[in-house]
Formats: structure tokens, C-alpha cells, sequence
């Protein structure tokens, strides 16, 4: 079974906790509860809620727990998706680039 990588694979509150739970793991390298994704995810969602979303973002193989009592950390599938469809890159302001070009 191929799994895909659309956007509408994932309603749009799945796909801000799971943006929300890798940019934190990026940040601090740790798995991620959800009491964390229910505070810096901006939704207004109790924690319970967030577990039941991250329960099936797990079942589709978007993230996974490295043990039982451990917060979620993403899958290769959940950063691919990430790159794909959640990632904005926004431009260098043009002085950073004036810096960056002084350098070299």
C-alpha cells in the first residue's frame, strides 16, 4: 500500500498539530506530549482532543511513540509530508543577504 503525500490527506487541524509537533521536536529534540502540541499549536483544544488527533496521525503512519508513556515523535512519512505540503520558506530579508554576501 503506497501511502500518499496530499495536502488533503489530513483535515486542517491534523495537519497544524503535526506542523506544530515537528517544529517542536526540530527545536528540542525530544518527543512531544500532547499538552505541549495543545499549547504552542495555537487551536483551541484540550489535551484530550490533541491525543485522540496524534492517536490517528500514528495509526497513518505520520508519527510514532518511542515508548509507551513518551510524547510523538515523526516519521520519515511525517517529515516527508512536512517538506511536501506544510513548509513555507519564505525569502532572506534582502539585508541578510547583504551580509551574507559580504562574507564570502
Amino acid at each position: 500500500m503506497e501511502r500518499r503525500s496530499a495536502p488533503d490527506q489530513l483535515d486542517q487541524r491534523a495537519q497544524v498539530l503535526l506542523k506544530t509537533l515537528i517544529e517542536r521536536y526540530i527545536a528540542e529534540g525530544q518527543p512531544v506530549g500532547s499538552r505541549a502540541l495543545s499549547k504552542f499549536s495555537g487551536l483551541d483544544l484540550s489535551p484530550a482532543t490533541v491525543r485522540n488527533v496524534m492517536a490517528d496521525l500514528e495509526e497513518m503512519g505520520f508519527i510514532a511513540s518511542p515508548h509507551t508513556s513518551a510524547g510523538r515523535v515523526p516519521t520519515p512519512h511525517g517529515y516527508r509530508f512536512f517538506v511536501d505540503c506544510l513548509l513555507t520558506v519564505r525569502p532572506l530579508p534582502q539585508e541578510r543577504v547583504h551580509e551574507i554576501e559580504s562574507e564570502l
